[in-house]
């Protein structure tokens, strides 16, 4: 199995993960410094800890309704509330001790966890996978209210790394990427949501 491990950018209190978004719905959210309509709480909202995934989803901030990049800090208390109210959103055999365990754990959580092979700079897969988290249920609410610290626009910095890659300048580009790390996890929790576990 390919390594999966959570890289990100975090202190003691705070983790950041990062959504793309339309032009209306991020800048509401900038102006209130949390999501506010016409962002939908009864919609699955997916987080992802991963710069260079959200540039890869995002097409560096290009994509129709994905054109603004916002880099949200959230409290890690409510970040390891979702791992532990997760599941895989597919069956995997060497997370799940079988099918029907999977689809009970399923039914009984709100959030979802999908292990991606991570990106470069030129958006080729890498040998190892980063997660995206989705927030379902209750959780919308608790990430709304309660976990945002702060929301940031980092759409510039997207888009001035995507010119540099198109330029062939991938040396400037990649000394613009976030210096994301492995981030700690309790052994039971990796389990949980499949990841490697921590050396």
């Amino acid at each position: 199995m390919q390594q999966r491990e959570i890289r990100a950018l975090f202190t003691a209190e705070t983790i950041l993960v990062y959504q793309a978004y339309s032009p209306e719905i991020a800048d509401r959210a900038l102006g209130a410094g949390t999501f506010v309509a016409p962002f939908k709480r009864d919609r699955m909202t997916w987080i992802k800890p991963s710069f260079r995934w959200m540039g890869y989803r995002s097409g560096w901030a290009t994509k129709t309704n994905q054109d603004k990049v916002l880099a949200i800090e959230i409290t890690r208390d409510g970040f390891h509330w979702a791992l532990e109210h997760s599941c895989l959103s597919h069956y995997d055999q060497d997370v799940h001790p079988s099918r029907d365990v999977w689809m009970e754990r399923l039914h009984e959580t709100p959030v979802r966890i999908q292990w991606d092979p991570e990106r470069d700079l030129c958006h080729q897969p890498l040998d190892h996978r980063t997660i995206q988290i989705g927030l379902g249920g209750n959780t919308v609410g608790l990430y709304v209210n309660d976990w945002i610290v702060s929301i940031t626009d980092v759409t510039q910095t997207m888009r001035a790394i995507a010119d540099h890659v198109n330029a062939g300048r991938l040396k400037d580009a990649e000394v613009m990427l976030p210096d994301e790390r492995v981030y700690p996890l309790r052994a039971d929790l990796a389990e949980a949501i499949g990841a490697t576990p921590c050396a």
